[in-house]
């Protein structure tokens, strides 16, 4: 399993492992709240719920809509990782370890509570997952406030220094632009899409960037709590990648890529370069892995 998560640039992952019978069997005394990063004052709010009584889902929605809030880090929440339009959008999941129900939004716009829209998802439809403006339109419909704009000063600020910079460093490759911000077009397609006499300039080639992740280039919380009943849930929440390309959903309402549970085995979270998470599936592998019986240790090696 080390080896199939090996091509993420960087990747944190928690795991929480039950034995015996089953996570059910621990028995009220063994409450417990996880999530990745120093993300302090979300925990701190998760705990307070699962203290109260409130149920595992329930603790997460408080946990990460907490970090929303605060604006963790300026990735999780409004306000933070604009667009290549300078845009700020919302991608979130929850998951019930007991029931396997998951509910999950992406790339939704105009509404910043991103984990209470995806707890809406799996309470009141028959989906998974909902996206972009229609899922605004659900989460809106359903009671919560918006529309309202998801940038910052500061995001636009940002996002106006990178404009200056010609645009990099940014998501696309094998392409060509007039002027390194677009439009771009593939690049053994230029003189069909551009005309046989366009002054594009080719050195305007746009390669592949190698983007290096570290701890100040992570973004997403994600978050696991057992409960007072011994139920356990996992949820996440980002405003994805700084510079993403318009439309791009990341690994945050993927489940089993940012996180996964299921109340038999145990439970995982995971932050890292998205992109790739999702074509490995790090979070349904640990878990999966720790069913039979390897170890954690091993696990995140």
């Amino acid at each position: 399993m080390a080896t199939r998560i090996q091509p993420v640039t960087s990747i944190f992952i928690f795991i929480l492992l039950f034995t015996g019978s089953g996570i059910g069997s621990l028995g009220q005394q063994y409450q417990l709240v996880v999530s990745t990063w120093p993300f302090v004052e979300a925990v701190r709010a998760a705990w307070r719920a699962v203290d109260n009584g409130s149920s595992a889902v329930e603790a997460v929605v408080e946990g990460c809509s907490a970090c929303e809030e605060l604006r963790c880090d300026g990735t999780v929440g409004p306000g933070g990782s604009p667009d290549e339009n300078g845009e700020t959008t919302i991608d979130a999941m929850v998951m019930n370890g007991v029931t396997m129900e998951v509910g999950a939004v992406a790339a939704m716009r105009y509404v910043k509570d991103g984990i209470r829209a995806a707890r809406l998802v799996m309470q009141h439809t028959k989906h998974t997952l909902l996206a972009g403006e229609k899922a605004s339109d659900f989460a809106i419909s359903m009671g919560l406030p918006g529309p309202t704009n998801l940038s910052s000063l500061e995001s636009i600020e940002k996002w106006k220094k990178w404009k200056k910079d010609r645009c990099q460093p940014n998501f696309w490759k094998d392409v060509v632009s007039a002027d390194r911000c677009g439009p771009y077009h593939p690049k053994n397609d230029t003189q069909h899409s551009m005309g046989a006499c366009s002054n594009v300039d080719l050195m305007g080639t746009m390669n592949a960037r190698s983007f290096h992740f570290g701890h100040h280039s992570h973004d997403t919380i994600s978050m696991a709590v057992i409960d007072k009943m011994g139920h356990v849930a996992v949820g996440t929440s980002t405003n994805g990648a700084t510079f993403k390309i318009p439309g791009r959903v990341g690994d945050g309402p993927i489940a089993g890529s940012s996180a996964y549970a299921d109340a038999e085995v145990g439970a995982c979270g995971a932050t890292g370069d998205g992109d790739i998470m999702m074509r490995f599936l790090p979070c349904y592998q640990v878990v999966e892995s720790m069913r039979q019986r390897m170890d954690p240790t091993l696990l995140s090696s």
